[in-house]
């Protein structure tokens, strides 16, 4: 089967590999934006995420169309966006970490109705194949590009502190959040956005 038209498929393999590599380069950082967190604000958060998962899944038949897929992804870059400025320009404190985990929730809510768009618009095997291992890879990536970060600046720029190893991570994931967005925009045609409004369906 093809592609849905309303995709580019090499441009949106690029950008959940640049989406991925910035996951990869982030994930030990939330552990040092987290830490004013409490045990309760978790579960709390859980709880929160299990609902909001539980109110999009009940939306499927409205929002279950391309339009709505390139919207709500574009949100979840700017919400990222968002948190990814805000360590840059606040200190890091409970009223971040509350920010930060706030949007990730938010994010992880999307999760899955993001991942069956996904499947849905791209529907070749070999599309999905490139798409997972163009995930794989990314993170993969990014996630030795945050081990080689994290230990160049302890050996070589002599910062130790994790808080300021975690700022200082945050230029490079700066530039990738906007190389992020400039390649979901990309991946998207617009005119088959504004015209493809049935549900998409195997």
């Amino acid at each position: 089967m093809e592609t849905h038209p309303a995709i580019r498929p090499v441009g949106f393999i690029v950008y959940k590999f640049l989406n991925s590599v910035f996951l990869g380069l982030s994930v030990g950082a939330v552990f040092v934006l987290y830490t004013p967190l409490s045990p309760s604000i978790f579960s709390a958060g859980g709880i929160g995420l299990a609902l909001g998962t539980v109110l999009v899944a009940t939306q499927y038949r409205r929002i279950l169309v391309p339009k709505w897929f390139f919207r709500l992804s574009l949100l979840v870059e700017l919400t990222t966006l968002t948190g990814v400025a805000a360590v840059l320009l606040f200190p890091l404190d409970l009223s971040l970490a509350l920010f930060i985990y706030i949007g990730y929730q938010i994010t992880f809510a999307l999760g899955g109705y993001l991942v069956r768009c996904e499947t849905l618009l791209m529907v070749s095997v070999d599309q999905l194949r490139k798409l997972d291992v163009a995930k794989q890879a990314g993170y993969l990536v990014g996630m030795a590009a945050a081990w080689a970060a994290y230990t160049g600046l302890a050996s070589f720029a002599g910062i130790e502190d994790r808080a300021a190893q975690v700022i200082a991570l945050h230029w490079p994931l700066l530039a990738i959040e906007f190389a992020v967005i400039a390649t979901l925009l990309l991946a998207f045609n617009r005119d088959q956005l504004r015209v493809a409004s049935a549900p998409l369906a195997l």
